[in-house]
């Protein structure tokens, strides 16, 4: 009987730490998953926003971006920041709205959210989106072009 715990222990001790441990790998996703849609007179207050702040990076007009922007984020712009967005917007093409909805961010806040695609752009999803955050008063919290590889 003895020999049988032994053996039987043996076993149990070997299965036990020859058991490997499972990794979980964690993907962020390409795009930005929204929740429910935002109401339409709110997408309207945000593009017309949006389209003027498109206006002022166009020109390059510093002191009417800087009143677009949400206070969180005015210290944080830079001329090289907005020479960087706007080598990643094409001014050339016309924006439409792609969807809207909200997005919970890293401080758990939920913020409004709008993504434009450009209209000559018929893949469905779009290759290009531009992401634009808002905050409710209709200031622009983060605006960020993906572009499909």
């Amino acid at each position: 009987m003895k020999k049988i715990l032994f053996i039987g222990a043996f076993f149990a001790f070997h299965w036990t730490f020859s058991q490997q441990k499972s990794s979980i790998k964690i993907v962020e996703s390409k795009r930005i998953e929204l929740t429910s849609e935002l109401s339409k007179d709110k997408v309207d207050l945000y593009n017309q926003t949006f389209m003027k702040f498109i206006a002022a990076l166009k020109d390059s007009d510093k002191g009417k971006i800087k009143t677009l922007v949400s206070d969180k984020i005015k210290y944080y712009m830079s001329e090289d920041m907005i020479s960087k967005l706007s080598g990643g917007i094409s001014f050339e093409r016309k924006m439409e709205v792609y969807k809207s909805g909200y997005q919970q961010l890293y401080e758990n806040e939920t913020y409004p959210i709008i993504q434009y695609k450009y209209s000559d752009d018929q893949n469905n999803p779009p290759r290009d989106i531009i992401n634009v955050i808002f905050e409710n008063d209709g200031k622009i919290l983060g605006i960020k072009p993906e572009y499909a590889e």
